[in-house]
């Protein structure tokens, strides 16, 4: 009556479940870690050490599933982590912007990424501040209001991403602060 072939089959689908689980997690946690020495690297203004950690993130993130998460969001955070540090290197270091398609992600990822990115933007324009580079301050400004701008286009729900996209404006905000201060401070 009890069909022990398909239980045993539905142990081998559950075992292997269970180990593409953990490989997704302990992937997922070296491209987050990974990203975060990107942007570290990136502030400190040593863009080598930053390319080699995107080389290593370039080989790591393929091995992840966009469509599966198996039970996790980890995989979701190092796929937004990864957007996040491989744009700030191409506009640090190559003045350039990277598509959606460019990076593989899905539009959520990507544009939660982007929204983060905003953030470390803003840090880069303080620490360009701090170095007297005010014309990377206004341009730094300005990408993060063109960001802003796309963003408003979008109707998104109420959820995780919407909640990203309201730090979008905060970031702009201190970032006009920044360039307001600097033009006063270099009228004296």
């Amino acid at each position: 009556m009890l069909n022990k072939k398909e239980f045993e089959f539905i142990r081998r689908e559950l075992k292997e479940f269970d180990k593409n689980r953990e490989r997704t997690i302990s992937i997922s946690r070296e491209i987050i870690k990974l990203s975060k020495q990107i942007i570290y690297s990136i502030h400190r203004n040593d863009l080598k050490t930053a390319e080699i950690g995107v080389k290593q993130i370039n080989s790591k993130i393929s091995l992840l599933d966009k469509n599966k998460n198996y039970d996790t969001g980890i995989s979701d955070v190092a796929f937004q982590e990864f957007v996040e540090a491989i744009v700030f290197y191409e506009v640090v270091k190559n003045k350039r912007f990277p598509a959606l398609k460019e990076l593989r992600v899905t539009p959520e990822t990507y544009l939660s990424g982007l929204a983060d990115l905003t953030g470390e933007l803003g840090r880069k324009a303080v620490h360009d501040a701090i170095a007297g580079n005010f014309d990377s301050v206004s341009k730094i400004k300005e990408l993060v209001e063109d960001i802003h701008g796309e963003f408003l286009k979008f109707d998104l729900r109420n959820g995780e991403l919407r909640k990203k996209s309201d730090s979008i404006k905060w970031n702009l905000n201190k970032l006009e602060d920044l360039v307001f201060s600097l033009k006063v401070g270099s009228r004296k």
